[in-house]
């Protein structure tokens, strides 16, 4: 069963760990407009932009570089950097797409990520990122579904910038959009993929 919750609404009597709440005197609470789903412990955000946490995973690009210290655009926020490892074999271009986690948040104002990895080639997309949870599903079930069935290397940016490459990958990502657009209705797992094997037996 959902239920539409409102920033500031009690969601749980105990602490729960879960994407879209905060802990406060030892219960849980909603930090968006969204809708509850008791069963699975999912908080689906109606609205709302990308509010950072550390070890989120995002995608950029490589804005600027200077002296082994690259900016990096993640298109939602005010600064991002990267310091690049002394270990670092091959500088980073500006231009290139990289996959980042997020090691720190300084001042709220800069983000600093590591843990770098160079997209090569491919294409990318936006998508709002209140809907990256359910682009990527429980346990990555959705985003991996999506993969299997067109044969599409995907990776899901926190942020919002979804990076595909290989495969239908025109498919996989008529099926992010469709998510986007319908990431409130139940039972769109398995909606996703029945029309991505239709789809796939018409060779489209």
């Amino acid at each position: 069963m959902r239920e539409i919750v409102v920033p500031g609404e009690a969601v749980a009597d105990r602490p729960v760990r879960m994407h879209n709440t905060y802990i406060d005197g030892g219960k849980t609470y909603a930090a968006t407009v969204g809708l509850f789903d008791r069963e699975h412990n999912e908080i689906i955000p109606l609205e709302g932009g990308w509010v950072p946490h550390i070890e989120d995973v995002v995608v950029g690009i490589v804005k600027t570089s200077k002296n082994s210290v690259y900016e990096i655009d993640l298109s939602y926020f005010k600064r991002s950097i990267l310091i690049a490892s002394k270990f670092e074999r091959h500088p980073l271009k500006v231009g290139e797409a990289i996959e980042a986690s997020i090691k720190d948040i300084e001042d709220r104002k800069t983000i600093i990520l590591y843990r770098e990895r160079v997209l090569n080639g491919g294409t990318m997309m936006e998508v709002k990122a209140s809907k990256v949870p359910r682009i990527i599903g429980k346990n990555s079930t959705m985003v991996n579904q999506i993969s299997e069935l067109t044969g599409a290397s995907i990776t899901v940016g926190r942020n919002g910038i979804v990076w595909l490459r290989g495969g239908n990958v025109e498919l996989a990502a008529e099926a992010i959009l469709k998510i986007e657009n319908e990431a409130h209705i139940k039972g769109l797992t398995e909606r996703i993929r029945m029309m991505l094997e239709d789809r796939t037996r018409k060779g489209e």
